[in-house]
């Protein structure tokens, strides 16, 4: 059996161009179609990592206050030790044996004291510092409400236009692949590049009153024999689109 011929090798430059310009129209449907989802996929995006941002702030937080609470309690068992010791102390000045032993268990105790008064200002600034960073959490507690509750509306609003679109959407990239395979892997990376620079996302255009489509900038009459010729691809020398006749839309 005869081996199919390769239709990339066999199709004319005419074909060529037909075959482009199907390509930017499916293209473009599927553009017309993502234009209505809008901005959602990046608000929804946006959203997602607000709520991760506050997620981690909050955790961050309650890891903080629970060291401040942690730190309390350890202050506390200090002043407990402190007063254990003060008690201690002024017991064993009821049977020291001179004013030089008295003395230094007075020292002792009232370095305990200063302990004590030292713990219990830091605990003060613990608790100010907990109240404070709780405060922050409630607020970040919040706000973590309310932009789940923002990312689920855009959720069901992005995943109803998915829905409704989705079909079309697949069925025009098929075709889009399809009629990619009838043009040289050359010349479709050129038509992928020209139209990620594209602002409109228009690689290929037709000429309109004697001017590019895209850029609208006058073509000289030689040029446009060129193009109706059908003989190569020729791109305007302004915007770098490809250009074709109406005759090649007409045909596509």
């Amino acid at each position: 059996m005869a081996k199919k011929a390769d239709p990339k090798v066999e199709i004319s430059t005419e074909e060529k161009l037909k075959a482009l310009f199907e390509l930017q129209m499916v293209d473009s449907s599927v553009d017309k179609i993502r234009t209505v989802r809008g901005e959602l996929p990046l608000e929804v995006q946006d959203l997602e990592d607000d709520v991760e941002g506050l997620e981690t702030r909050i955790g961050n937080l309650d890891d903080e206050i629970k060291t401040l609470e942690n730190n309390i309690s350890e202050k506390k068992n200090a002043i407990k030790e402190s007063q254990a010791l003060i008690k201690k102390y002024e017991s064993q000045q009821n049977s020291v044996r001179n004013n030089r032993e008295f003395d230094s268990l007075t020292k002792e105790i009232e370095y305990q004291n200063l302990e004590i008064e030292l713990a219990e200002k830091r605990i003060k600034e613990y608790t100010a510092n907990i109240e404070a960073k709780k405060e922050v959490a409630d607020e970040s507690k919040k706000a973590l409400d309310e932009r789940k509750g923002d990312l689920d509306h855009k959720k069901n609003e992005l995943n109803e236009i998915i829905a409704e679109t989705e079909k079309e959407e697949e069925a025009l990239i098929k075709k889009s692949e399809k009629a990619a395979k009838k043009i040289e892997e050359r010349l479709v990376a050129a038509y992928k590049r020209i139209r990620g620079n594209a602002r409109n996302g228009l690689a290929v255009v037709t000429v309109q009153r004697d001017a590019c489509g895209g850029c609208f900038n006058k073509i000289p009459p030689q040029r446009q024999m060129d193009i109706k010729q059908h003989k190569k691809v020729i791109v305007c020398e302004h915007c770098g689109r490809i250009l074709v006749d109406e005759a090649i839309a007409e045909k596509a």
